[in-house]
């Protein structure tokens, strides 16, 4: 039986994949999981409920999930503070802000309207790890927590949620961002609210597009994912720099005055350049994935900033950042996190800090992104293969050695498996583009060769 938690929370075509009975039923083992510790054990001695933020994004299945996710919760005990639509990175500042005892953001990021997803957050707004997933996940159809009379949850709207955030946000800028025009772009998901307000009290002067949710158009041309209409609307308007988000806001990707995309690699650069210059780069140390680009870490090694590399994925970022207690790392998808500021990635965050550079140095974001060379890159995936004979096969090996060799230090080679489907990744960098194209696809006939199915 596959795993309920994927890589990112419990993820679906809602209401077929991810319907209110399972929506419902992962609330109550969650409470049940989460409600356990010492912490929420003195609250109920006090005669206090334990209290969940729960947050959505703009979809309109979020509308009856976050009805099931709240009655799971409040059938269980657990007063709930409906923080309607905010962005992911919102939600995980919240519970900490008001020492929640966990958090549940019902999202699915990227994808399109019909898919949805539940996230569920610790005690102070972290991810959880993987075994309080399988934990709860075990708990789903057991006996729950049934709680009568007055010790049933309430459920609230929080009211003031996106004020809080807002005034957060504002407080962690180095510098005004006073006389550059930004080109926003929401996706028409959960920054729309909330991203427009804080860049123009910010200082900043402001186009928006992608900003009028109506709960079936989330990510549907826009966002982070479609950056054309956010070059076309900076040219246009002869705009500074444009900012894109995902629809749940905790991604952003930018494009420079001239149209060119700045993506999560080259945003890292800029900022860790930065943090380092004002002695605020913890140990002088940047984490980022081994996809990131080579050209990232040909720039930190010029700027005598360490760059350390974990796998694929957001949460490998955070846990090597939580555990070093380093203050900046991200993907070069555009999941950027500031430990200082935020538990996950904040592309509102994010968003802010690089356009405070752009003003702080009074450089364009074209000049700021020279700090990174990119070194073109091919992912090719090599499907109906036995990924996991990869690591055990020496021609494979052999070949990825002799590529490698020919490449020197103008490139790279990485090969890895799918974590949830038979398919080999094959990832080449190189000095240009046909280069890199030649050797992926020079790689993955050889893996198919030896590794079909």
């Amino acid at each position: 039986m596959s795993r309920l938690f994927g890589t990112d929370g419990v993820r679906g075509l809602a209401n077929r994949d991810l319907t209110a009975g399972l929506a419902l039923s992962l609330a109550q083992a969650s409470a049940a999981v989460l409600t356990t510790g010492r912490r929420a054990t003195a609250r109920l001695a006090e005669g206090r409920r334990p209290v969940a933020v729960v947050a959505r994004d703009p979809r309109i299945s979020g509308e009856f999930l976050t009805a099931a996710v709240s009655a799971g919760l409040a059938s269980s005990g657990v007063d709930v503070l409906d923080a309607g639509v905010i962005p992911t990175p919102a939600a995980a500042f919240l519970i900490a802000d008001i020492g929640a005892d966990f958090g549940v953001m019902i999202s699915a990021s990227h994808n399109a309207a019909p898919d949805n997803g539940i996230k569920i957050f610790a005690f102070g707004g972290t991810k959880l790890p993987d075994t309080v997933e399988d934990r709860i996940e075990s708990y789903i159809g057991r006996d729950t927590l049934m709680p009568i009379g007055g010790d049933v949850g309430r459920v609230r709207r929080f009211a003031d949620a996106e004020d809080r955030y807002v005034v957060h946000l504002l407080g962690t800028l180095p510098h005004r961002l006073d006389g550059i025009h930004v080109v926003l772009d929401c996706a028409h998901g959960a920054a729309a609210g909330v991203s427009p307000q804080v860049f123009t009290d910010a200082g900043a002067r402001l186009t928006v597009i992608g900003a009028d949710p109506d709960g079936l158009n989330i990510n549907d041309g826009v966002g982070s994912t479609h950056l054309d209409n956010l070059a076309k609307a900076v040219l246009e308007h002869g705009a500074d720099v444009g900012i894109a988000h995902d629809g749940d806001a905790d991604r952003c990707l930018a494009v420079d005055r001239d149209g060119n995309i700045v993506d999560g690699d080259q945003i890292m650069a800029i900022l860790a350049v930065s943090m380092a210059e004002r002695g605020v780069l913890k140990d002088r140390t940047l984490v980022a994935t081994v996809m990131s680009n080579l050209g990232l870490r040909k720039a930190m090694a010029a700027n005598d900033i360490t760059m350390v590399q974990t796998k694929v994925g957001d949460r490998y970022v955070l846990e090597e950042l939580n555990e070093h207690g380093y203050s900046l790392g991200g993907e070069q998808s555009g999941h950027v996190i500031m430990t200082k500021y935020a538990t996950t990635g904040d592309g509102i965050l994010t968003g802010l800090h690089l356009v405070a550079e752009m003003a702080r140095t009074g450089k364009t974001l074209a000049e700021l992104a020279s700090v990174m060379t990119v070194f073109p890159q091919i992912l090719v995936n090599v499907r109906g293969v036995d990924h996991r004979a990869l690591s055990s096969d020496e021609v494979i090996a052999e070949a990825v050695r002799a590529v490698e060799a020919e490449l020197g230090d103008t490139g790279r080679v990485l090969l890895r498996p799918s974590g949830t489907e038979p398919m080999v990744r094959v990832m080449v960098e190189a000095a240009d583009q046909p280069t890199a194209d030649r050797f992926a696809h020079q790689l993955a006939a050889i893996v198919l060769e030896r590794l079909a199915n």
